[in-house]
Order: structure tokens, then sequence, then C-alpha cells
């Protein structure tokens, strides 16, 4: 258990920063907890190379837990325009960590004897690519409002020119496609400290 803490206080301190900073915007498309909770990811990585799917998987579900206090927490929180957190968002926000985190542990492992740098960035950007499907659907889009028919989700519905200057779109597919890009930038960059990390904690381990 010892050797793991620090991945399950790293994926902790992540997702409790992330659901606090994902209150405050970043420019018109974004949210601080963009650039934040893609670090998930590497954490996820770091332990599955390091120790193997079965520990990193701890990882995950420890992450888990601390996301569904957190987004509970926020439920009984009342903001300027209601709870600071929906049952949509904590819905969207626990299926699309869970699934995504998982199916990274389970495309890392299948690609782990490749070259050093293929299965953080394949499983990274997979995962990736479905937490951001999975949660924008789920706590925006208009077809899945019978999950909290009381919260007025149509301002995620208004249609704009996708991220101000595309094909028009509603406002919740810009979002998420502004969160996607930021994720698989934040892929390839997170190949240098996941190098950096790997390298030493294999050292201590040997």
């Amino acid at each position: 258990m010892t050797r793991i803490l620090p991945g399950i206080i790293a994926m902790a301190a992540i997702v409790v920063a992330s659901n606090i900073l994902v209150q405050f915007l970043f420019g018109q498309w974004l949210t601080w907890g963009a650039f934040t909770y893609p670090l998930a990811f590497l954490v996820t990585d770091v332990m599955n190379r390091v120790y193997g799917a079965s520990v990193a998987r701890k990882v995950v579900f420890a992450g888990f837990v601390t996301g569904v206090i957190c987004s509970f927490i926020g439920t009984q929180i009342q903001g300027e325009f209601g709870p600071l957190v929906t049952w949509r968002i904590a819905i969207g926000s626990g299926i699309a960590f869970l699934t995504a985190q998982l199916l990274d542990v389970a495309v890392f492992n299948r690609l782990r004897e490749g070259v050093w740098w293929r299965a953080p960035l394949a499983s990274t950007l997979i995962g990736s690519t479905v937490d951001t499907a999975l949660f924008f659907t789920i706590a925006f889009s208009a077809t899945l409002v019978f999950l909290e028919p009381a919260n007025d989700v149509s301002w995620a519905g208004e249609v704009l020119p996708m991220l101000g200057v595309g094909p028009d779109a509603p406002l919740w597919v810009s979002l998420a496609v502004a969160d996607w890009g930021v994720k698989l930038a934040l892929a390839l960059i997170a190949l240098v400290p996941f190098r950096l990390i790997v390298g030493r904690m294999t050292a201590r381990v040997a």
C-alpha cells in the first residue's frame, strides 16, 4: 500500500483541484479544470508502467471515490444559479472518469511491450476522447434531459458557430471540442514528465 500511496494522493489532488477549477472560466470555451484534469491520465499511466495494471486500477478507483465525494458536496452547495454541481454533471463526471481511466489502463497494458511512448500516448488519446464524449453528452445534451428534468440546460443547446468560427453547432459541442483539444495537446506534453517520473521511480523500485 505504501508504494502506491503517492499515486493515490496525486490522483485525489488532481480530482479535487479539477472539481474546484472547473468553476472558473479560461477564455470563452474552457475552464481552468481543463488543464488539470488530463493529468489524471499521467498518474494512471505512470502507476501502470511502474507497478502494473492492477495497481493502476486501484489508483483509478481511489480517484473515482474522491470525485464522487466532491460531486456530492458540490450538489449540496448553492451558488448564484443553483447548486455548484448539478446531478447531471455529477453523473457524467463519474461515468466518464471511471470508463475513460479503466479504458486507459486496458489500452496501456495491451501496448506496454512496445516502444516506451506508444502505450501512454495511445491510451491517453483514446481515454481522453471517450471521457470528453461521455461527460459532455451526459451533462449537457438535450436528448438526456430526463436524467434531471428540473435542470435547465437549454443554454448549452444554443446553436452557435463552433468555437466561434466553424459550422453551427450546440454550445456544448464547442465546449467539448475545446476540452478535447486541450487533452490531446497535454497528452503529447505529458510524455516528457512520464519518461522522467517513470525513470526515477523504476530506479527506486530496482
